[in-house]
């Protein structure tokens, strides 16, 4: 006797621009779900909640809405198992209908990563609504449906695929974050641009420079945040799952996840991006698959974008190691993504430890003065 289900899960959801997103007359954060007499779970970075915390209470208390609001860390520090469980410890103490008052997730994408994993695993499953407040949740993290927790010392190492219900685009949001975390944000564009996008290659070395000084509110800075995220959905949508594992948006994710772990005190996540994306790109120069030109075009861009790499962090034996990290994750090959000229790609799976070498001395020569 053999029995066979199969059955395919519907993944369906919208990422929508909104124009200030927390005023009392945008039912945006109510579009979903059960509004009369209902109830909201709402997870606010800490950092965003001293910014705006006076209007997201306005804003449920205006449309009568019970909310529960919870002040949580951003970032890496908010990535624990301990703070995902003291997460749905609230929310258990705050029961919600399970189908129709989604959990809303204000913050960067370490705070939606965490948010998704509790919305994932609370009843097996409770929708949720992603609002970015970082470039590098707004262009990377909430784009996708992936959703997790550090463990074991080791990055995302506990999580799941959950999709959003909607995600939520505000950019007037990113007008006060700090130079730094805009800069971070921007390195996952780029990333994008030299793998897949000559187009915004372009745009970058034209208007980056001027949409970073003006936090992305400016005409430019919005077609680049725009054409980022229709890039990320190119690449996402057709492999939610993760089916296929060779995936050109790992540029930049190879040798990054030791350097980021080691130097958790001194590297942002797209920071860690950046060096990794340099070194590819000195790779594929010594083998011969990227032009000189290109290669050039790559480290022009970082520089006009005022990008100052940490090049004194690369560190060889970390990075091999963590390509062997990388191996087990990618199912026993290397499957690493390098740019064959700007805006194209091929994968590898052959990089020995000397070319990692080779390549950190190139690249300071490079950009030696």
């Amino acid at each position: 006797m053999r029995w066979q289900v199969s059955q395919t899960r519907r993944v369906e959801y919208d990422l929508v621009n909104v124009e200030d997103v927390f005023d009392p007359g945008s039912e945006a954060l109510l579009s979903m779900g059960r509004v009369r007499a209902g109830r909201r779970f709402v997870v606010v970075d800490e950092c965003v909640y001293r910014h705006h915390g006076p209007r997201i209470h306005a804003y449920f208390a205006h449309h009568r809405i019970q909310a529960r609001i919870v002040p949580f860390p951003g970032g890496e520090a908010g990535k624990t198992v301990e703070r995902w469980l003291g997460l749905l410890r609230e929310l258990d103490d705050f029961p919600i209908h399970r189908r129709d008052e989604p959990v809303i997730a204000i913050g960067g994408g370490a705070l939606t990563d965490v948010v998704g994993f509790v919305a994932s695993s609370y009843r097996r499953g409770v929708p949720h609504i992603k609002v970015p407040t970082t470039l590098m949740g707004y262009v990377d993290a909430s784009v996708g449906i992936k959703a997790g927790v550090n463990f074991n010392d080791r990055k995302n190492r506990l999580g799941s695929f959950e999709p959003p219900r909607r995600v939520l685009l505000d950019r007037r949001l990113l007008a006060t974050l700090e130079p730094r975390h805009l800069r971070n944000g921007l390195c996952e564009i780029v990333k994008l641009a030299v793998i897949k996008d000559a187009e915004l290659f372009g745009l970058l070395e034209r208007h980056g420079a001027t949409g970073l000084r003006a936090a992305f509110q400016d005409a430019h800075g919005g077609d680049i945040l725009d054409r980022a995220i229709d890039g990320m959905l190119e690449e996402l949508a057709p492999n939610l799952f993760e089916d296929e594992l060779a995936r050109k948006v790992d540029f930049g994710h190879t040798f990054s996840y030791g350097l980021e772990t080691r130097f958790e005190d001194r590297l942002l996540h797209g920071e860690a991006v950046l060096l990794d994306i340099l070194v590819s790109t000195a790779i594929a120069r010594h083998r011969g698959l990227l032009a000189v030109g290109h290669a050039a075009r790559i480290l022009g861009l970082v520089g006009r974008l005022g990008i100052a790499p940490a090049l004194e962090l690369l560190d060889v034996e970390l990075m091999w190691q963590s390509l062997q990290d990388r191996v087990e994750h990618r199912n026993g090959h290397q499957r690493v993504p390098l740019p064959a000229a700007i805006g194209e790609c091929v994968f590898v799976d052959d990089i020995a430890r000397a070319e990692i070498a080779a390549s950190i001395d190139t690249l300071k020569q490079w950009t030696r003065p």
